[in-house]
């Protein structure tokens, strides 16, 4: 009876090991068809590094192999990811370089799912490259959400309405929309300017931040007037605070007239 059971346990353990393989196992995209294809995409397995509001954070290593004698030109995917019941959980943005003619390109895809990622379908767009500017430069930006490196830069963008996104210490974020329409030549550039503090920031280990005016600090604790209202927190909570320079009223004079 025990081996029995212990038998009925091993191949339980088994099953379960085989189940969490073909979830991880690879996925293959034959693009545009599997009739006549292109490319053809293997994802890896996806890989999650991290949980955000809820969702899980995954990553995938991608390879793209050119089958055919015609070179592909760089080009942007947007990758519709689904569970294993074909719902569509998650989406992500596959920038793929020049690919010669049965040659292969190595990329990456990042994208949250509230879910297993189990399933992949593409669609491909045509893309203008446009310079990303701002001023100053060096600002992180990110584009409809996602990460997209640091200015100044060459973005290839897909036809449609984006959001730009822009980050520098010591600078309020800033946005701005973006319309990219099909009849749009490359070689433009999209710029803004970033406005400077007129709060200190606060900024918190879990990834918020605070604006207003710094009251106090201690060993302990951070004091933070915002509208008016003293917000107190814990020392290990902060992760950085940038401090506004203010001139102090008693150190301005008035020349008489």
């Amino acid at each position: 009876m025990r081996k029995t059971c212990a038998l009925t346990a091993f191949l339980l353990v088994l099953r379960i090991g085989f189940a969490a393989a073909q979830t991880n196992s690879p996925i293959t995209v034959l693009w545009p068809s599997n009739d006549k294809p292109s490319l053809k995409f293997t994802f890896g397995p996806f890989q999650q590094s991290a949980i955000e509001n809820g969702q899980g954070i995954f990553l995938s290593d991608v390879t793209a192999q050119n089958v055919s004698d015609q070179g592909m030109p760089r080009s942007v995917f947007t990758v519709f990811v689904s569970d294993k019941n074909g719902v569509r959980i998650g989406r992500a943005r596959l920038q793929l370089s020049e690919v010669g003619p049965y040659r292969t390109a190595k990329a990456q895809v990042q994208f949250s799912a509230a879910g297993a990622p189990a399933g992949v379908t593409l669609l491909a767009g045509k893309t203008i490259p446009l310079k990303v500017v701002s001023v100053p430069p060096g600002a992180n930006f990110k584009v409809d959400g996602e990460d997209a490196g640091m200015t100044p830069k060459l973005v290839d963008f897909t036809i449609g309405a984006h959001t730009l996104e822009f980050s520098k210490e010591g600078y309020a974020t800033g946005t701005t929309p973006l319309e990219v329409s099909a009849d749009e030549l490359p070689g433009g550039s999209i710029s803004l300017e970033l406005g400077g503090i007129t709060q200190d920031m606060v900024e918190l280990r879990d990834g918020s931040t605070v604006l207003g005016d710094v009251m106090s600090m201690s060993m302990i604790a951070v004091v933070v007037r915002v509208e008016g209202k003293d917000q107190k927190y814990d020392r290990n909570q902060v992760k950085k605070i940038i401090l506004v320079e203010r001139v102090n009223p008693q150190s301005v004079t008035t020349k008489p007239k």
